[in-house]
């Protein structure tokens, strides 16, 4: 019997993705997401983070665009991780290999330049398609 995990968010990016490579060269991106929970135009309740990693050509995509409190669609791998925190404290980790993402926008609207002068675009990163009709440098 087949069986799937498998979920998609719409969150604010929490911290800059963050590029390693794996020791036999592949890239991996990380970056964690937040989900808030509450009626539209009021504080959130309750917020859910899941850390987020991206690999290969994705995860160079990432690294290069996605950025703190910006807005995101992720769809992915699920798997719910636990684990004793410095207090002994028994948490849950939500963590999702990402299939793809679509920057939405967010404190800093994907179409505003970045520090260095140049233009980021909300980017589906499986659809190369969509590089090439924005002629990305990359």
């Amino acid at each position: 019997m087949a069986s799937l995990a498998k979920i998609s968010i719409i969150g604010n990016v929490g911290r800059d993705a963050e590029l390693r490579m794996t020791p036999r060269g592949t890239a991996v991106c990380e970056f964690s997401v937040a989900v808030g929970h509450g009626k539209r135009g009021e504080p959130d309740e309750h917020t859910d983070w899941y850390r987020v990693s991206c690999w290969g050509r994705q995860a160079e995509i990432a690294q290069q665009y996605v950025r703190k409190g910006t807005s995101i669609f992720v769809d992915g791998r699920f798997t719910p991780r636990t684990y004793t925190d410095k207090t002994g404290a028994v948490r849950t980790s939500y963590d999702i290999s990402a299939d793809n993402f679509t920057l939405l926008g967010g404190r800093r609207e994907a179409s505003e330049a970045s520090d260095d002068g140049t233009v980021v675009r909300p980017l589906d990163a499986s659809s190369s398609a969509a590089a090439d009709d924005w002629d990305l440098p990359f």
